[in-house]
């Protein structure tokens, strides 16, 4: 039904199941940026990703080992020309890899995928309180962007309309915005951001607390990824930098503990893109991230 190229033989190696029902976390590609507002290059993140993954370490930080055979890999979902029908069955084969009941991480490709996974994850969990965390140097709450709806720049202003209410909806990291953003946040209230400075300024570990209060009678969040979260020292291979991001230790410090103490059930994480890198350190960013999964699926 799908067109996949699938990789789970060819990489991550050790740690690839050999059957998806074996594993504890199931990954799919969407090698899609003809959203972008800027530069292009995100479509070659899920490639990229997947070769330098064979060279990630066997334990964490902590020195905890990585249990081999808990990812299966999906492979692409090879992008069609057909924009709408593409998106469709993006949100089609997510919804594949959710019913797995392993944790679902997908790997863009620009932030416009992020549209159809969060349809996927409202469909899945049809009838429970769900929410949504948006790390971003941007709010990607535009209604529509350089006149199109599916632009990246209107990722949740998709998710108001169907995924979720303002008061369910999370962003870390925002240090730009624009004008119809900020009237689009009056219309939804509760929305709640903590901006790259407030994370300098509370503690990444202070922010982590709080969101994990937030969302403490939740029964499931969706956590999307965009990695210009990071500041362009941390992550310079992404379509639209903006200084004063995020350290990495400080995304590290947050996320590690949402993936252990919040209700997140599904993840995204998007925007890498490698042809704009300089020698894969955004791409090892990502996988840093992917390795705190990783380490949270072997416990």
């Amino acid at each position: 039904m799908f067109d996949y190229t699938n990789f789970e033989e060819a990489s991550w190696l050790r740690w690839a199941a050999e059957d998806k029902s074996q594993a504890k976390v199931c990954i799919m590609g969407i090698p899609f940026d003809n959203a972008v507002s800027l530069n292009k290059g995100a479509a070659k993140a899920p490639e990229r990703i997947r070769s330098l993954s064979v060279d990630l370490s066997d334990t964490t930080e902590d020195f905890k080992e990585i249990k081999e055979g808990i990812l299966y890999d999906f492979g692409d979902l090879h992008v069609q020309l057909d924009w709408e029908s593409y998106f469709s069955q993006v949100e089609e084969s997510a919804l594949t890899v959710m019913e797995t009941g392993a944790f679902p991480l997908f790997i863009g490709g620009d932030h416009s995928v992020t549209i159809p996974l969060q349809k996927a994850f409202a469909r899945y969990n049809q009838g429970k309180k769900i929410g949504i965390i948006h790390f971003d140097a941007h709010y990607d709450l535009c209604p529509s962007y350089d006149e199109h709806k599916w632009s990246h720049a209107c990722t949740e202003a998709r998710a108001l309309e169907d995924v979720c209410g303002g008061g369910d909806l999370c962003f870390v990291g925002i240090r730009v915005a624009e004008i119809q953003e900020l009237e689009l946040m009056k219309q939804h209230p509760g929305i709640t951001t903590y901006r790259a400075v407030d994370v300098y300024e509370k503690g990444a570990v202070n922010v982590a607390k709080e969101l994990i209060r937030k969302y403490t009678d939740y029964d499931g969040i969706y956590l999307t990824l965009d990695i210009d979260v990071l500041d362009p020292a941390f992550a310079p291979g992404t379509g639209t930098p903006v200084a004063g991001g995020l350290s990495s230790r400080e995304l590290i410090e947050i996320f590690k503990r949402l993936i252990r103490q919040a209700p997140v059930k599904a993840m995204d994480l998007v925007e890498v893109a490698p042809p704009l890198d300089v020698n894969d350190v955004t791409s090892w960013a990502a996988l840093r991230i992917i390795h705190e999964v990783l380490a949270k699926a072997s416990e």
